[in-house]
C-alpha cells in the first residue's frame, strides 16, 4: 500500500513498505514501465500544518533495448526518495511549486499517495541510453544482423 491517511500519519509517522506494481493506474501509456513491481521502503512524517513528508528509497529493474543492436536490456533502478506533500488549502507558499506534491482526496479524507512521486521519481532514474555491453558492435547498417553475433558479408563503412 502507497497511500496513508493524513490523520493517521499526524497522529504517528507511517513506516512505508508497499509495492508499485507495472499495471498501475498511475503508469501513462508512453512510460517506460518496470517488468517486474518497484519496491518502496521509508517513512512518512508530519512536517507542519497540512505539510507532510516521505523519506525512503525504492527500487527496481527497467527493460530497454541496446542502442546499438536493439536487443534487451535488463538494467537494476534504485534510488533514494524525498517527497513534501502539502495540502493546497493549507497555505499558498507551496501552490504551483514543481517538488511539492498535492493530498488527494480519498475514501477517509485527505492522502499522501506516494505513487505519481514514485512514477516521476523512476522515470528520472531509467537510463535513456544503455548498451549490452561496452564494446557492442551494433547492427550492420546494410543488412541489419547483429554483428555482436557474427559478421556479414558487407564491406565496413569508412
Amino acid at each position: 500500500m502507497l497511500s496513508f491517511s493524513t490523520r493517521a500519519i499526524v497522529a504517528s509517522a507511517i513506516q512505508v513498505q508497499g509495492n508499485l506494481e507495472p499495471d498501475d493506474e498511475v503508469w501513462l501509456d508512453d512510460d517506460p514501465r518496470p517488468p517486474a513491481a518497484l519496491t518502496v521502503t521509508g517513512r512518512v512524517s508530519a512536517a507542519g500544518a497540512g505539510r507532510f513528508y516521505f523519506s525512503g528509497r525504492f527500487d527496481g529493474a527497467s527493460l530497454t533495448e541496446c542502442r546499438r543492436c536493439l536487443v534487451p536490456v535488463a538494467t537494476d533502478i534504485g534510488a533514494d526518495a524525498h517527497f513534501i506533500f502539502s495540502d493546497a488549502e493549507a497555505g499558498e507558499e507551496s501552490a504551483g511549486d514543481p517538488d511539492v506534491y498535492e493530498l488527494h482526496a480519498g475514501r477517509s479524507g485527505l492522502e499522501v499517495d506516494l505513487r505519481p512521486a514514485i512514477r516521476e521519481q523512476w522515470l528520472l532514474e531509467v537510463p535513456a541510453f544503455v548498451l549490452c555491453r561496452p564494446d557492442c558492435k551494433g547492427l550492420c547498417p546494410t543488412c541489419g544482423i547483429n554483428l555482436n553475433q557474427g559478421g556479414c558479408s558487407h564491406a565496413p563503412l569508412t
